[in-house]
């Protein structure tokens, strides 16, 4: 009985922690990166506050693949440090308990949170990821005129950068339109007013301008300007390529597929999206990717193996102690991650087998670390 009393008692204060710092980073990574996602993503778009909810909702996702294992860490060495100070880990040695027999429960629970971060991985960080990228897309498919923001220039249009002065509804007023090839300015439209117009059924929608003044630029080999022609219209229309927009922001890359389709493409070398034979890198990128969701999975048990150890020797209550020993320790751990990261189309350099190295450096130190503690 007094067995699974302190089992509940330390669970539970490991566990409360833990979640009391998933909410406090999650608040802090999702506030603070939102708005500039949403600005990456969307430019100064004004959307509807479902949609800023449901940008946010997929968010969260993406913070929990970093704040559960951070937390977890976290509260592993507050709680472990607190228990050293007090001396009740001596009073527990002293009755007979072994050091894995204290921590039992800690190590339940960091399998059951890698469980959790290996849904989170695997299922649902790609599906959010996929989701997101579709917002712009679909915001400018059902609601073309709120991409057009007064003061604004719009980028997101592809091969067109648009200034709007005021808009009114679907009716705009004093624009400039660069229709860039390339990164050349291929054709300048200035216009007084303009209506934007579009057709059921129909991806691309059209912009009727009037009393537009139009410069047709022509480019030497050398991507010097050769001639500019002036010319005038009292009413003419431009029509923008959604389609073109759908093909960019519909593109699919390594993240944003499901671990099964990953898995495939790795045996097959066939990509799962466009069913086009895959190269050596295109291959190593999905390789890497795969890897990276079930190493990651692992953070959790690694964390509460390294954790006991450096929370006991710490020694100390003060928050300030544990949090710095968290953060460096995961700081190095998601260090190797992002570096396997950046060589995931480099095959040669087996970017899929350095995703590991992490959990086996840590699993290597904290098994170490655990072994001397269990021994003294």
């Amino acid at each position: 009985m007094f067995f699974r009393i302190f089992d509940r008692y330390l669970g539970r204060q490991v566990l409360s922690s833990t979640l009391m710092g998933v909410l406090l980073l999650c608040g802090v990574m999702v506030l603070g990166n939102v708005y500039k996602k949403l600005d990456e993503l969307l430019g100064g778009t004004q959307l509807p506050f479902s949609v800023i909810a449901e940008f946010v909702a997929l968010i969260i996702p993406f913070s929990l693949i970093f704040t559960i294992p951070w937390a977890f860490l976290t509260s592993i060495l507050l709680v472990f440090g607190r228990l050293s100070a007090d001396n009740e880990l001596v009073s527990l040695r002293m009755t007979g308990w072994s050091m894995p027999r204290i921590c039992a429960s800690v190590f339940v629970l960091s399998l059951a949170l890698s469980g959790v971060c290996y849904w989170v991985n695997v299922d649902i960080a790609p599906m959010a990821k996929n989701r997101m990228k579709m917002l712009f897309y679909e915001v400018a498919l059902e609601n073309p005129e709120s991409l057009f923001q007064p003061g604004q220039v719009l980028e997101k249009v592809p091969g067109f950068r648009i200034y709007t002065g005021k808009r009114k509804g679907r009716a705009l007023t004093d624009l400039t339109i660069i229709e860039m090839e390339g990164t050349l300015a291929k054709r300048i439209v200035r216009a007084e007013r303009a209506i934007l117009e579009t057709a059921p059924g129909v991806l691309d929608f059209t912009m009727r301008l009037y009393n537009a003044k139009i410069e047709a630029i022509s480019h030497k080999p050398d991507k010097q300007v050769d001639k500019i022609e002036f010319l005038t219209a009292a009413e003419t229309a431009l029509t923008f390529p959604m389609s073109r927009l759908r093909n960019s922001s519909v593109k699919v890359n390594a993240s944003m597929k499901t671990t099964s389709a990953l898995s495939d493409e790795v045996d097959q070398a066939v990509d799962s999206v466009t069913r086009l034979k895959m190269n050596s890198k295109q291959v190593s990128q999905s390789r890497t990717e795969l890897h990276k969701r079930f190493s990651f999975s692992l953070a959790c048990f690694t964390f509460a193996l390294v954790g006991i150890p450096l929370g006991v020797t710490a020694q100390r209550r003060e928050t300030s102690t544990g949090f710095a020993l968290s953060l460096m320790t995961a700081t190095v751990y998601i260090g190797f991650i992002i570096f396997a990261d950046t060589l995931n189309d480099q095959p040669g350099s087996m970017p899929h087998l350095i995703m590991w190295l992490p959990n086996v450096l840590f699993l290597g130190i904290g098994g170490w670390l655990f072994w001397k503690l269990s021994r003294k």
